[in-house]
This record gives C-alpha cells, sequence and structure tokens, in this order.
C-alpha cells in the first residue's frame, strides 16, 4: 500500500504543479500535499482526500465526495477531507481546479486565523462578557488562546474554578466560537464528538465519588 500511496504522490505532484511549489511529506500516517508551504491534500492507503474549510466543505460534500473516517478510541472521528474519486481522476484539469479550490479555502482560513488570533473572547460567537472573564481567571484572554486550548481543555478548566460541572451546552459554545458557529448551528460532527467526550467525562467523575 505504501508503494500504491507513492505513486499516487507523483500524479498529484504533476497535475496540481500549477498549484505552485508542491511538496509531499509523510503525514497522519499517509503523505501530505503541499503547495507554497501551505497542505491542501492527503494521500493515504492509496487514495487523495482534499483538505477542507467550512467554506468549501459544502461545495465538496455537494460533489458526494466521500469524507475522511479514522477510528480513534473505539469511536469514528469525520474529518475535513474528502475522497477523489474514479471520475474526477479521470479529468486532470478539473481536478487540479479542485486543489486550487482546496488550496484557497485554505489561504483564506489562514488569513482570517490571523486576523482574528487577538480579537476579544466576547466577540466571538456564544461567549459573553461574564464568560470572557471567567476564562481570563484561568488564563485564556484572547481568541488565540482558545482556539490553542481547545473546547475540552478550557471547558474542564473553567468546571475546576467553578467546582462544579458546567453542563454540556457550555462545552458546545466554546467549540462553535472556536470553530465561527452559533452553538445551535455547530456541525454534526463536531456535536457528536464533543457528546461522546462529554459523556465520557461524566461516567468517570461518577465512578470517581462512588
Amino acid at each position: 500500500m505504501i508503494n500504491k500511496s507513492k505513486k499516487r504522490v507523483i500524479e498529484c505532484l504533476e497535475i496540481f504543479a500549477p498549484l505552485g511549489n508542491i511538496r509531499s511529506r509523510t503525514q497522519f500516517g499517509g503523505m501530505s500535499l503541499s503547495a507554497d508551504r501551505v497542505m491542501f491534500a492527503l494521500v493515504s492507503d492509496g487514495e487523495l482526500y482534499l483538505r477542507a474549510t467550512g467554506e468549501t466543505e459544502v461545495h465538496f460534500c455537494r460533489k458526494k465526495m466521500e469524507r475522511l473516517i479514522y477510528r480513534k478510541r473505539g469511536m469514528d472521528v469525520q474529518l475535513r477531507y474528502f475522497k477523489v474519486n474514479a471520475r474526477q481522476w479521470s479529468d486532470p484539469q478539473a481536478l487540479c481546479e479542485l486543489g486550487r479550490l482546496s488550496l484557497q479555502g485554505m489561504l483564506r482560513d489562514i488569513e482570517l486565523k490571523k486576523n482574528s488570533e487577538a480579537a476579544r473572547l466576547k466577540d466571538l460567537p456564544n461567549l459573553s462578557l461574564a464568560l470572557e472573564r471567567m476564562l481570563w481567571q484561568v488564563g485564556i484572554e484572547n481568541s488565540g488562546d482558545l482556539r490553542l486550548q481547545g473546547a475540552c481543555h478550557t471547558y474542564l478548566k473553567l468546571c475546576a474554578i467553578k467546582k462544579k460541572n458546567l453542563g454540556i451546552n457550555l462545552l458546545m459554545a466554546l467549540e462553535g466560537a472556536i470553530l465561527g458557529f452559533h452553538e445551535a448551528a455547530l456541525p454534526m460532527a463536531s456535536r457528536e464528538l464533543l457528546t461522546h467526550w462529554f459523556n465520557h467525562h461524566q461516567e468517570q467523575l461518577s465512578r470517581a465519588v462512588h
């Protein structure tokens, strides 16, 4: 399978050459593809997956491209990588344009993150002034800090200072703030992953008490 993946990478280097300086390296158990140091695709088990952002994910879903899923601790985790199918491989020019779409989405995402790294917490979706002050108490001062800590770790820190369970809605709100979604519009994949984590955490707490 490694040889198959290497062969696929060689094909990709040729197809995506118009996008810039294409490089490949080992990553996530597969081989990543980047254009001018911006990663936009992944080759795994001989298959090519294009990387999506919140913006480009809708486009790939409309094309009925299969999402990359891997198992972590017995649970399926859906990733923002979409498999290139046989029909798309048959049209290298169109495939190159799909790669360009993926790359442009990543470039816009990087730019947005740069511009928002130091944004006030209260200006993010779902976060009030009161919650911003709570986050300051646990050393999270801006959106960059929140993104670095992640929703689950941040939730545990907040529970520690309040000395109580703060509920799954807060966990969802934190994830929405990081991803740029209102809590009610959080993607189903993120919601399912967080629900699993929250339930597992509650079980651990219950065992510790008993």
